[in-house]
């Protein structure tokens, strides 16, 4: 948008209180800076009317974007999750033990997690190790093994005092905190803590049921196989473990929508003092406004990504020497995917209404990055397209070794590029016409006198 544009749009705001204040209100009588805002003069009071007016229909359109723009946040963070999220549970035991859990865990299926047997061996013939992998490769949200052995393990220690049995390995719970720590935290964690704890302590009741029933002395038992046959532990694949790492995931990407917004005005202002806008032709213009601020992104997402080093945040404890590089090129791509559509916009819906587009902008970004989109309303699935996700997952996989989807990251980054650059030219094409046409206007009536 060029400096003829806004200046438009300046003059639509202040031309009623232009139409309003006659000539005579310059003059001797009062000096300028002498009124006071609820003075009887005329022509203060209608100057008040004026001003009146501007701030309540600005303040209306501000009060029309919360309801309508708010609401996408409030209604992603009402309830977690409004989905259901899937969890497995795979008897590698198969035997009393493992029968026993299988059978309380999913009864415990409900609106939270949907509880799935999967055979063992048909699905993970290497055993655990196999199972670890489908969590990792994000198959599924949780998993509950019951590991091999663990009732010939059991029932051998009630038998023999050489076979000392550790009831803490009998089950393991395996998610990624990495992949979301907020529906770690909140949901996974506590919610299968309290289940195995529940079903572990039936198990100890039936169990020592069983063994008084077999007249075995209780005093040829260790205690803890009476009271805790079977346990469980609790294996966080990918932990959440650089608190730093928050500001780059989620609050980190509203600043850098901020600074290429900051861009965004720096290109008006260095086009419309240089007087660049009324000396270039369109094409020169387009190409101007869409390479100038791709440039300043470089210097500022570098500037973010060494910040994010200096503060701790490890680069390369999965992806190597490499983790930086990338981590810098996805805030550049990511900055350019989430900028150029400022561009585009300020030019379409010009100064008077880009603030509007600005917080539905940031509120649809949010939304679907602080909690897992499988967990949100099914209305947020178009956030698998939006560019803070896809920056949040490309930096999961970097820092915390979460699923590599960097290449599909990459690609709908880039994909917002283009959308840009399709649409920057043609909407400047259109200013640009408007433009030529008020200049004509402006000049005919000269060459007329």
């Amino acid at each position: 948008m060029n400096s003829l544009q806004i200046g438009s749009d300046v003059k639509q705001e202040t031309s009623l209180a232009a139409s309003t204040l006659p000539l005579a209100s310059l003059s001797a009588e009062r000096a300028p800076f002498s009124y006071h805002f609820f003075g009887n003069e005329k022509e203060i009071a209608k100057a008040r009317i004026v001003f009146i007016k501007i701030m309540f229909q600005r303040t209306m359109l501000v009060v029309a974007a919360i309801l309508a723009v708010f609401s996408i946040f409030w209604a992603a963070m009402q309830k977690q999750p409004a989905r259901t999220l899937e969890g497995w549970i795979v008897d590698f035991d198969g035997g009393v033990a493992g029968q026993f859990v299988v059978q309380e865990l999913s009864a415990m299926s409900d609106a939270k997690i949907r509880w799935t047997e999967r055979d063992a061996a048909i699905n993970f013939p290497a055993g655990p190790p196999d199972l670890v992998q489908a969590v990792m490769d994000e198959r599924c949200w949780i998993a509950v093994a019951i590991n091999p052995g663990v009732t010939q393990s059991l029932n051998g220690s009630l038998t023999l005092s050489t076979q000392p049995f550790n009831s803490s390995t009998a089950i393991t719970a395996y998610a990624v905190e990495g992949r979301n720590e907020n529906i770690y935290r909140t949901l996974f964690h506590p919610v299968i803590t309290n289940a195995l704890d529940k079903i572990t302590h039936d198990y100890a009741v039936k169990h020592i049921g069983s063994v008084i029933a077999s007249n075995t002395p209780l005093t040829d038992i260790s205690p803890d196989l009476l009271t805790r046959p079977v346990y469980f532990t609790f294996d966080n694949l990918r932990p959440f473990d650089v608190p730093v790492a928050s500001t780059v995931t989620y609050i980190g990407l509203i600043y850098l929508l901020i600074l290429s917004f900051i861009v965004v005005n720096a290109g008006i202002m260095a086009r419309a003092v240089s007087g660049l806008d009324k000396k270039l032709t369109t094409a020169s213009l387009i190409r101007v406004r869409l390479i100038s601020p791709v440039i300043c992104y470089i210097p500022l997402t570098l500037a973010y990504s060494l910040l994010t080093l200096a503060f701790g945040l490890p680069f390369d404890r999965y992806l190597g020497k490499a983790g930086f590089m990338i981590f810098w090129m996805l805030s550049w791509f990511g900055m350019a995917a989430a900028g150029l559509v400022l561009e585009s916009m300020m030019t379409l819906l010009t100064i008077k209404y880009i603030n509007v587009f600005m917080i539905l902008w940031i509120i649809s970004n949010v939304s679907v990055s602080v909690w897992p989109i499988e967990a949100l309303p099914i209305v947020y699935r178009y956030g698998y397209a939006a560019p803070f996700y896809n920056i949040s997952q490309g930096v999961r996989a970097i820092a915390f070794g979460a699923k590599n989807n960097l290449l599909l990251n990459f690609g709908v980054l880039s994909g917002w590029v283009l959308v840009s650059f399709i649409s920057l030219p043609i909407v400047q094409w259109f200013r640009r016409r408007e433009e030529v046409e008020a200049a004509k206007r402006v000049v005919l009536p000269e060459s007329s006198v």
